[in-house]
């Protein structure tokens, strides 16, 4: 039975710190809604009401043109791992960009990496966990090095190269302000 919450308990935080993986959902108010697996040491609890997540580059900025259009995003966590448990945090986030915004603080939090695309500033305003008895046992078996192996290969000007031919628009046509930071 899905019990909810005004804000992540201690217990939810430490079920977060234990992922290897959080999927995050995003919809503008037309147009395709968003479901996009993340990974890595990505992620920082600063409370019970806020999530900061850094993303990396990637094939598409659909979170980021959505967020400029409605505001709402939702982060789901599954246990793959010991007892079944599915967790929700669902809330209103920005988009912070580190080529255009004095985001040192947010910098701090992370080891630096050189496919930072922007930061997720999230207020949650709801917590929800459910059982997860439906999801899968799986085992952890190690991060993958590709993305990062693929922005060294890059390197910056090919990052922002690339920011321009991938990520400047949803697939829906939204402009994602990387190229801008507005």
């Amino acid at each position: 039975m899905a019990k909810q919450f005004n804000g992540l308990e201690p217990e939810h935080q430490n079920f977060i710190k234990a992922q290897h993986i959080f999927f995050v959902g995003s919809a503008a108010e037309s147009g395709r809604v968003n479901v996009s697996p993340k990974g890595g040491d990505d992620l920082r609890v600063l409370g019970p009401n806020r999530i900061v997540w850094r993303n990396l580059t990637g094939s598409g900025n659909e979170t980021a043109g959505h967020l400029k259009r409605v505001n709402r995003m939702t982060i789901m966590w599954c246990a793959f791992t010991a007892k079944p448990l599915i967790l929700r945090v669902y809330g209103q986030a920005q988009a912070v960009h580190p080529l255009y915004t004095d985001c040192t603080d947010i910098d701090a939090l992370f080891a630096p990496h050189a496919g930072t695309r922007q930061y997720y500033d999230m207020t949650i305003d709801l917590v929800q966990t459910s059982c997860g008895y439906a999801v899968p046992l799986m085992e952890f078996k190690a991060d993958r090095d590709t993305l990062d192996r693929w922005t060294t290969d890059r390197g910056p000007e090919g990052i922002k190269a690339y920011w321009q031919e991938k990520n400047t628009r949803t697939i829906d046509g939204f402009p994602t302000d990387i190229e801008s930071g507005a």
